[in-house]
């Protein structure tokens, strides 16, 4: 194996394998991608109503989330994965067909500039599955510790109190056991301070903007997990509806900031990655798997996510694709497999390591190049009120508002709660801006 020291994980939004990397199978027939000599299709609703074929898009949104909670992705994968387009139809009666289409729709080669650089240039996973068939809080919360408490939810509404309380033990625990520094970069809101844990960790976070100077002057630790922007002016998570290229320039921002930095490059492992599908089509039935733990009162965790895209980028390997069953636990065993840590439950326990199946070049390439970016970005669409995951995270700010001591900036943050009312771009603001007042008063000893 070549001298790689650190694993930088870029985690994005709610995108399927087929919405984004389908289209390798021109280039790589064995590849489990889209056909489009052969397109799939799903029956509209209700019964009865014309199919709807997978084809091409260039639409850079949709206008409405697809729907990805436990019961909608247990819809979209019943008779062999036939339920995605009904189920989008069944949460939004009136859309019209052009937005039932997106559902099936998948990105031709080369359209997003810098995924696809790298899917072409490096190592494409092809049976990496979300951890359970869910939403976003869930997947990440396996990614970070190999369970999600036996949770499938989020909290749905601005004032909605039910955050639970998620106080397992994480990868990030076991790498401090070790003595194995890590560092989470997060463009706006962490979402991974829901884990009650990293409360007292918070000098291993760092906002993305300080990322490119770390990588610059060689401070990256050994593993490192970078959070997209989820609001306001700047997301870039991907997350419907907002323009899928914001995200594609994140991709390029962070593989080029390890690309101008050779020493750094050459010992780093890039995977990039995306926690769930987002209620986008797939036409891989995800397999069955092990609960993680004992927490199975509300679903059994027997079964794997739908499909999502999944690159390992290194100049120590050449362009291709493997084939094993990933999920998101995999990281957690490749962790294992890098620094000795424990594994975090049963999953973790049996899961397949990306670093057994990779054949590792005998000396680092040359020929690569930077990504490109996108050469334009829409503007942001503004929504009159947060939704999903982001308004969970503004439920859980509250939280972290009420523990600021300081009488002052608390007091200056409860001036701003009128703010809840004025959209999404406010919201998520205030949302920040409380974590953030957090975070500075901790990290100050407050």
């Amino acid at each position: 194996m070549p001298p790689i020291e650190r694993i930088v994980v870029l985690m994005m939004e709610n995108h399927s394998f087929d919405r984004v990397l389908g289209w390798m199978k021109q280039i790589y027939p064995g590849i489990e991608g889209v056909d489009p000599k052969n397109p799939l299709q799903n029956p509209d609703f209700p019964p009865g109503a014309q199919h709807v074929i997978q084809a091409p898009t260039q639409a850079r949104a949709i206008p409405h989330d697809p729907g990805h909670d436990l019961d909608d992705v247990l819809a979209q994968l019943a008779n062999a994965n036939q339920g995605f387009v009904a189920d989008y139809a069944r949460k939004y009666p009136k859309a019209p067909l052009s937005e039932r289409q997106e559902v099936m729709g998948w990105y031709e080669r080369g359209f997003l500039p810098a995924i696809h650089y790298l899917a072409e240039s490096f190592v494409v996973c092809d049976h990496w599955f979300s951890s359970m068939p869910g939403p976003t809080w869930p997947n990440r919360f396996f990614v970070h510790s190999g369970t999600s408490l036996g949770h499938v939810d989020m909290p749905e509404g601005l004032f909605n109190p039910a955050v639970h309380v998620y106080d397992q033990e994480t990868l990030y625990d076991e790498l401090d056991k070790a003595k194995v520094d890590w560092r989470i970069y997060h463009g706006d809101f962490s979402q991974s301070l829901l884990l009650t844990h990293q409360l007292t960790k918070l000098d291993h976070y760092s906002k993305f903007t300080a990322f490119a100077d770390d990588v610059a002057n060689n401070r990256l630790p050994p593993y490192v997990f970078i959070e997209p922007a989820f609001f306001g002016s700047e997301e870039n998570d991907q997350h419907p509806p907002q323009d899928v290229m914001r995200g594609d320039a994140l991709i390029a921002s962070v593989f080029n900031a390890l690309h101008a930095n050779k020493a750094v490059f050459e010992k780093t492992l890039l995977v990039i990655l995306y926690d769930e599908h987002g209620g986008f089509f797939d036409h891989v039935s995800p397999p069955a798997t092990v609960a993680p733990d004992a927490h199975t009162g509300t679903y059994a965790f027997d079964r794997l996510g739908v499909r999502v895209p999944a690159i390992l980028v290194s100049p120590w390997l050449d362009p291709g694709f493997i084939t094993p069953v990933f999920d998101h636990t995999s990281l957690l065993k490749m962790a294992c497999q890098t620094w000795g840590v424990a594994p975090l439950g049963s999953r973790t326990a049996q899961a397949h390591a990306p670093l057994d199946a990779l054949r590792w070049r005998q000396a680092a390439r040359t020929d690569i190049r930077p990504a490109p970016s996108p050469r334009t970005l829409l503007p942001i669409v503004p929504q009159a009120a947060l939704t999903g995951q982001k308004q969970g995270l503004y439920a859980y700010s509250q939280y972290l508002e009420s523990q600021i001591r300081d009488p002052k900036a608390k007091a200056n943050l409860m001036l701003r709660a009128h703010d809840a009312l004025t959209g999404a771009i406010a919201q998520g603001t205030l949302a920040t801006e409380r974590q953030d007042a957090f975070m500075t008063e901790r990290k100050r000893g407050g």
